[in-house]
């Protein structure tokens, strides 16, 4: 089994707290949207932001993968990018990485009202490899790919 470390190392880690998830079955597309999104929000307006996500009342900006996007309301006035998407499977296991971050800052001692993202990341995770059978003895590729994230959040103020 192989080891996984943070992309990241503090010298003090007293007001820092770190969570990560592997494997997640989202594409890394969609996580890397919500990652960039969420850097340097503080926790609670992150969470919040990602409970709309699901309710699908708030679109998260793509940046990078907009190919034949639309735009989405309200997202030219608050991250003056005007393309989104609501990427509900992938806002629901990131929100559980931030609720364990969370979880683990208050283990820590850490006051969870001044908690920053100072550093998310998602990572490519691995790719399941399978064929369909097609006619005339031909396959036809499916992947399933796979995410990790990792979260670290300080004691800002």
């Amino acid at each position: 089994m192989p080891t996984w470390h943070y992309s990241v190392s503090f010298l003090d880690e007293s007001k820092i707290a770190k969570a990560a998830r592997y494997d997640i079955p989202v594409s890394i597309k969609y996580m890397r949207e919500i990652a960039y999104t969420l850097k340097g929000m503080k926790l609670q307006d992150a969470i919040r932001f990602l409970e709309d996500v699901l309710k699908m009342r708030q679109a998260v900006p793509f940046r990078r993968y907009t190919g034949k996007l639309s735009h989405k309301r309200g997202l030219a006035d608050r991250f003056k990018w005007p393309i989104g998407r609501y990427p509900v499977k992938g806002a629901k296991y990131m929100l559980e990485v931030l609720r364990n971050v969370e979880a683990n800052a208050e283990n820590k001692g850490l006051d969870k009202e001044k908690l920053v993202i100072i550093h998310i990341a998602a990572h490519k995770g691995l790719t399941l490899k399978r064929y369909m059978p097609r006619a005339f003895g031909r396959t036809t590729p499916k992947y399933r790919r796979m995410s990790n994230v990792e979260v670290i959040v300080k004691e800002v103020g």
